[in-house]
């Protein structure tokens, strides 16, 4: 390469930015590619959504990250089409950029199982966007609910369903059964918020299924304790904006919100090589794409084994892993130098909150739940998030939540009787960017 290679990174993600940052020095030009400005520490997304957090809290300028790595640079855009031969990316205004070296780590999407028609009456969590819309959704359930007369279509507004037990679906069902039993206690005049039915509906016979046995039935006491009906063993059959059908039982919900699955982005298809049941990459022990070794695949986006046979999962920390180690391999390429060791995943346990001082912790032998693994879950999640004014601003909404059960965000932007459901109304519908709430806008 007698010129600077040109790397081009699809997704400002977790492994997207990792492997950029760890190239900050390299002899490169680095273009990083996101249809959005802005990083997203996802694992707290469902805190935006139960108005525990605000937007900015949680997110950070990709330009503000990346502005004194000189070798990098920020292009806002949407990636469509990746051309192998031209060694090309196409955005979606038509313009192409073209690249030596590419890393795709465009992440997932919502997975409905053949059923996508439910999306429109069962949102999913994957966005600021996305938590923007479920808060106002669920918020205007208890609105609708104080003032509907009919007793009945009353108790549908204040019935919330969530399909999934894995660790966004426990997350949201507990924050949302505090919510109703004590952020929102004494604020209405016709409605109880407590008396609110809030289900979790899993599919398989328990929740939190990649957590050991004795933790995830752990899990399910400390949701019950708060309020939360289990439901297991049964899958959803049906979605409509009425309510949802668990096996052969319809059950009236005006408010239902999809954690069950996800789908890698639809840009892998593009590759036009072999992909596996869930749309992810079948990618090399270095991570790049078999034929073409300029090609790497990171993230949510990359199907690989760990030691033992089984996939390397979806989670943050094994997309950092994989962004920092392709960064090792075209750093050993630049110096033309060996190969690194094929990537090796090491596992840094699983965690998840369920409530108030409620919360499981799996990390090799130990296994946490209650007061420990809350603490443990709080401290792990403030570490990982990026920039200090991120942490210590989520340390004092904790703080204010802990004592005073309030939630800071509980606002509800948008036309609140713009439809009868408002399921169908974006909240920032016909307003331009610079429009938006200020409070709440992504950076």
């Amino acid at each position: 390469m007698s010129r600077v290679p040109h790397l081009v990174v699809i997704g400002g993600g977790f492994a997207g930015l990792w492997a950029t940052r760890a190239l900050a020095g390299a002899p490169l030009r680095i273009t990083l590619v996101d249809r959005r400005n802005h990083h997203l520490f996802q694992p707290l997304l469902y805190q935006v959504a139960t108005a525990g957090l605000s937007a900015p809290d949680i997110a950070a300028p990709l330009r503000h990250i990346l502005g004194r790595q000189h070798n990098a640079e920020v292009r806002l855009g949407e990636v469509v089409a990746i051309d192998r031969q031209a060694r090309q990316v196409r955005l979606g205004d038509g313009s192409r950029i073209g690249y030596d070296l590419l890393v795709v780590a465009c992440g997932a999407t919502h997975a409905y199982f053949g059923h996508d028609e439910w999306a429109a009456d069962a949102p999913g969590l994957k966005t600021l966007d996305d938590a923007l819309a479920l808060r106002r959704k669920l918020l205007l359930a208890f609105e609708r609910a104080e003032a509907e007369p009919d007793p009945a279509r009353k108790a549908a507004w204040l019935s919330f369903a969530i399909v999934g037990g894995g660790p966004t679906g426990v997350e949201l069902a507990g924050t949302l059964a505090e919510i109703a039993r004590h952020t929102l206690k004494n604020e209405f005049r016709h409605i109880d918020p407590a008396a609110a039915k809030v289900r979790l509906v899993e599919a398989g016979p328990r929740v939190l299924s990649s957590f050991p046995e004795p933790l995830s039935l752990k899990a399910r006491r400390q949701l019950e304790k708060l309020g939360v009906e289990v439901l297991t063993g049964a899958a959803v059959t049906s979605i409509d904006d009425h309510g949802f059908t668990w096996g052969d039982t319809h059950i009236p919900a005006r408010t239902v919100v999809w954690a069950a699955g996800v789908a890698a982005s639809p840009l892998a298809r593009t590759l036009e090589v072999a992909l596996d049941r869930a749309g992810r990459v079948r990618v090399q022990p270095d991570l790049t794409v078999p034929g073409h070794p300029e090609i790497f695949v990171a993230g949510d986006l990359a199907a690989i084994q760990q030691d033992d046979g089984r996939p390397v999962p979806g989670v943050a920390p094994a997309a950092k892993q994989m962004g920092s180690y392709l960064a090792t391999v075209i750093q050993a390429r630049l110096r033309h130098a060996p190969a690194p060791a094929p990537f090796h995943y090491r596992d840094q346990g699983n965690l998840a909150t369920i409530g108030r001082m409620a919360a499981i912790v799996h990390l090799g032998r130990l296994q946490l739940s209650g007061v420990l693994a809350w603490w443990f879950w709080l401290a792990a999640h403030v570490v990982f998030l990026i920039g200090f004014r991120n942490r210590l601003v989520v340390l004092l909404n904790w703080a204010v939540a802990y004592w005073s059960y309030q939630r800071g965000a509980r606002i509800i932007f948008g036309d609140a009787d713009s439809g009868a459901g408002d399921e169908a109304t974006p909240p920032f519908a016909g307003m331009h960017a610079g429009d938006r709430p200020h409070t709440d806008a992504p950076p």
